[in-house]
């Protein structure tokens, strides 16, 4: 990631400190703050939803300098990553935290210490496809998504074969769910996954219609932690808006991870067994074995 948005020298008196006149008196802290952020979209749409407000994260910086007194700079610096990375946009934030008066006993300039965090958020990632050879397609979508920079797989579930539902008649499907780490954005993540779509001829012409690839992102977060990404963006739904309906996700996903827990509705998350249990799974079966472990 080369685009950046940089905030320099946001300074406020905190009481940071290991003596106790540090922390009565209070001194000057300053910050400096990169945050990576993808700054396409927004050049085009000239939009600030899809950029991160650099006003908002200056206030949130300037709230932990003079907040809470801490023992050492370096734990101020942490609480200023985690702010910047609390933002869906960020995908890593590097921070310098100085503190120009700091006891030392020597004449010096400056005493500051230097962290980067990147982001590293657990997402559902559906797979299916009914067209073509289909598993030797699914097989190299998911290398595809683990080659993806900033992406590691973590777990892939099993293969199911599944009748189609709804659209114009068409072949079963096999699909599948796999559970990955990112340190990429929620639309970046969801572009990456539309390129691979397309690499392997995936088109949108018919909806519901037979497909030599589909790619959903289901889950952007954790919700039981409530880091999950919601969104009704029509360009990155969050969590997806059908798949607490569908046997085909919730079945693979399921047997990827037992615990698995879904975003239901704002305020709720339901475990996906329970999802299953209320859907109709009739047309779901045990698909072939995948030709290689992941």
């Amino acid at each position: 990631m080369t685009d950046r948005i940089t905030l320099t020298g946001i300074s406020a008196r905190g009481r940071h400190g290991v003596l106790d006149w540090e922390k009565q008196l209070g001194q000057p802290f300053v910050a400096d703050v990169v945050l990576e952020v993808d700054l396409a979209r927004p050049g085009e749409s000239d939009d600030l939803a899809h950029t991160v407000n650099y006003a908002a994260v200056a206030a949130e910086v300037v709230e932990v300098l003079s907040g809470e007194p801490l023992d050492l700079i370096e734990a101020v610096a942490e609480r200023v990553a985690r702010r910047g990375l609390a933002y869906p946009l960020v995908e890593a934030v590097e921070v310098t935290v100085h503190k120009p008066d700091a006891p030392v006993g020597v004449p010096f300039t400056d005493v500051s210490v230097h962290v980067r965090r990147e982001r590293d958020t657990p997402v559902v990632v559906a797979l299916g496809a009914n067209l073509g050879d289909v598993q030797e397609t699914l097989e190299a979508a998911v290398r595809a998504v683990g080659d993806l920079e900033g992406v590691r797989v973590d777990t892939v579930s099993p293969l199911v074969e599944t009748d189609p539902v709804g659209g114009p008649e068409q072949p079963a499907y096999l699909n599948a769910v796999l559970l990955a780490h990112t340190r990429l954005a929620p639309h970046r993540l969801l572009a990456s996954l539309h390129r691979i779509e397309a690499a392997h001829g995936r088109t949108r012409e018919t909806r519901w219609g037979a497909r030599t690839l589909d790619l959903d992102l289901i889950q952007y977060g954790d919700p039981d932690v409530g880091t999950d990404v919601v969104s009704d963006d029509p360009g990155l739904m969050l969590p997806h808006p059908r798949a607490a309906e569908r046997a085909f996700v919730l079945t693979p996903w399921l047997r990827a991870d037992p615990e698995a827990r879904l975003r239901v509705a704002p305020g709720e998350v339901a475990d996906v067994a329970r999802l299953l249990a209320a859907t109709d799974a009739d047309g779901v079966r045990p698909g072939p074995e995948w030709s290689a472990p992941w």
